[in-house]
């Protein structure tokens, strides 16, 4: 979702420079419009609708140069539609403050009318120029920018990232509720963004800031304080990837070369967390954590898919174990207490419906445990535990490595929490990375995509461990082709569904295994042929789905946890090169953010 880039320097670095290229690298997240403010005596903003080279292709560059205070914007429309006017930065009306701002001002309406009433001209539909205009009152009011900004930010409420320029100040302030801002530590100068890419290339020394924090950035220093004024203790960490894990490393898409890392990925996520000898399953982050059931499991979109895969685990182990969407979670209408577990996956650790979700679970005094791909993260932090999933940095907004590696840290989580044996699980996982690898290497997805690329829709069926695979790989069809996709529970198809099945419409179907389960989908499958459309089966070829299938994508034999994720993969490629066929914008779909941190 929405990005904020900052910077302050020591004069050897132009501000421009480094608005731009955090600009370029957050433009995974998702946006519709973007925007730079520079200081230097004076406040010079310029922003435009659509994509960041329409920005870069109208601003006088050189003409900036020289400068060493800037802030920058990434924005994902929620108050008003993508325009010129509703880009950030927003500025008062006097030209002596520019902000950016992600998150949602929910009492803006109140704001506005009191401001509105008092005589200010609004130039959006935003929330967000409230809070310039705020700021703008308290320094006509004789306050300094500083005072102007934290009594501006206390009278906001929902949540926010802020950041503030003005022209009378070498100085950027920041502060944070519930929404993401991370500070960099360089040696010509400090940063500030909604996420480390967006200054990776300058430093990999940062701080999370925390909720209710404060932050002022001045070319000598950087300053940490609460609510209340009170300087506080900060940590700076070191980030553990660099700018070249960032790039596309010679593929056409960062999905593909996304899709392809997963080999890596798993063994990274599996490292020191299996023994082979023993196939016991050793997870140091969770050493101290006591098994409670039931668990619950909050998540949203992919995470939510991986979710459900991880609560089967559990259920097929003993543990009462149940998956909630985010969104839709309500401790006071679930069944929470002290015995409960609630597990938030979440890729971002910023996800807002799930953190949402985390904290009613820890006022109802349940444990809870973060699932995530991003140290110092909300979740991370604001959990009781945190399992990361160490997939590394993923820019295409649609999910890939981060799933698969989900699949595998919710296995290990499901061995952690349950007494039945792990040898099967761990001799299983220990070979998924090399299976994987040999999808890649050997699948026939692009044939399959270039024959069906002009279907009315796309259907996927599986049963148990591969029912939210079916989800996973309908939601990846939608999400970058723009086609018709759905995902059922295979069983579910003669409810209903097979209405809309016709020649037009192929149906892949996801069998693993040779048990009861799978045989049951490919009686599914055959009623599916029975109506003449195409099938194609992904299977690990324990059954005779062949037989019945117009085309096969093959996945090596192991069990049902292995097969989940291999089968996953021949998914994901089918999707991608659809959209490559289609020519999608693969890696910015449209409409869609990287982290969704507005409920």
């Amino acid at each position: 979702m929405c990005g904020i880039v900052g910077y302050v320097g020591n004069g050897e670095t132009d501000a421009i420079d480094v608005l731009l290229n955090g600009l370029s690298s957050l433009e995974y997240r998702g946006y519709d419009s973007t925007g730079v403010a520079v200081a230097n005596g004076a406040l010079r903003v310029h922003k435009r609708e659509g994509e960041f080279s329409a920005l870069e292709s109208t601003l006088p560059t050189e003409s900036l140069r020289g400068d060493s205070i800037g802030i920058g914007h990434t924005r994902w429309s929620t108050h008003g539609p993508p325009s010129d006017a509703n880009a950030h930065p927003h500025t008062d009306s006097e030209n002596r403050v520019a902000v950016v701002h992600n998150g949602i001002v929910e009492n803006y309406q109140a704001l506005r009318d009191e401001l509105t009433a008092e005589g200010v001209d609004f130039e959006s539909e935003t929330d967000t120029e409230v809070i310039p205009h705020l700021i703008g009152q308290a320094l006509s009011a004789g306050a300094a920018p500083e005072t102007a900004f934290r009594r501006a930010i206390d009278r906001l409420e929902g949540s926010y990232a802020v950041a503030a320029v003005f022209a009378s100040s070498d100085e950027i302030y920041a502060a944070r509720q519930e929404s993401p801002l991370v500070l960099g530590i360089g040696d010509d100068g400090y940063y500030l963004a909604s996420d480390a890419p967006a200054f990776i290339d300058y430093t990999d020394r940062v701080v999370y800031l925390e909720d209710g924090q404060f932050a002022r950035l001045s070319p000598g220093e950087f300053v940490v304080t609460d609510a209340n004024g009170t300087v506080v203790d900060t940590t700076v960490e070191t980030l553990e990837w660099d700018a070249e894990d960032a790039g596309k490393s010679g593929y056409d898409h960062y999905m593909l070369k996304e899709i392809n890392e997963q080999p890596t990925a798993l063994r990274q996520c599996l490292r020191g967390r299996v023994d082979g000898l023993s196939s016991t399953v050793e997870l140091a982050e969770l050493a101290d954590l006591e098994p409670s059931w039931p668990v619950q499991f909050v998540a949203c979109g992919t995470s939510y898919h991986a979710a459900m895969f991880g609560a089967e685990l559990l259920r097929e182990r003993g543990v009462p174990a149940q998956t909630f969407l985010a969104s839709e979670y309500d401790a006071d209408r679930v069944l929470v207490g002290e015995s409960t577990l609630v597990v938030g996956v979440t890729q971002s650790g910023e996800t807002a419906d799930t953190m949402r979700a985390l904290r009613e679970a820890n006022r109802a005094g349940a444990r809870t445990v973060a699932v995530t791909n991003t140290v110092g993260s909300s979740a991370a932090r604001e959990c009781d535990h945190a399992l990361y999933i160490r997939a590394g940095p993923e820019i295409c907004v649609a999910a890939t490595k981060t799933f698969a590696s989900q699949q595998v840290a919710l296995t290990l989580l499901a061995c952690r929490l349950s007494d039945a044996s792990t040898h099967d699980v761990v001799q299983a996982l220990r070979d998924v990375p090399d299976q994987v690898q040999h999808v890649l290497d050997t699948s026939r997805a692009s044939e399959i995509a270039a024959e069906y690329v002009d279907s009315d829709a796309f259907f996927f069926i599986g049963r148990g461990h591969q029912y939210p695979v079916a989800l996973e790989g309908a939601l990846k069809m939608k999400e970058i082709t723009y086609r018709h996709a759905e995902g059922f529970a295979a069983g579910e198809l003669k409810h209903g569904p097979m209405a809309l099945v016709s020649e037009e419409t192929p149906v892949f179907a996801v069998v693993i295994g040779d048990g009861e389960r799978a045989h049951k989908t490919v009686s599914n499958v055959k009623e599916v042929e029975a109506r003449d459309a195409p099938v194609v089966a992904v299977t690990d070829g324990q059954t005779d789905v062949e037989r019945y299938a117009d085309r096969v994508l093959k996945v090596p034999a192991s069990n049902d946890v292995a097969g989940a994720i291999t089968a996953n993969v021949q998914l994901q490629l089918v999707s991608y090169w659809v959209a490559n066929e289609l020519g999608r914008s693969i890696d910015k779909p449209r409409h869609l953010a990287k982290s969704v941190t507005v409920e």
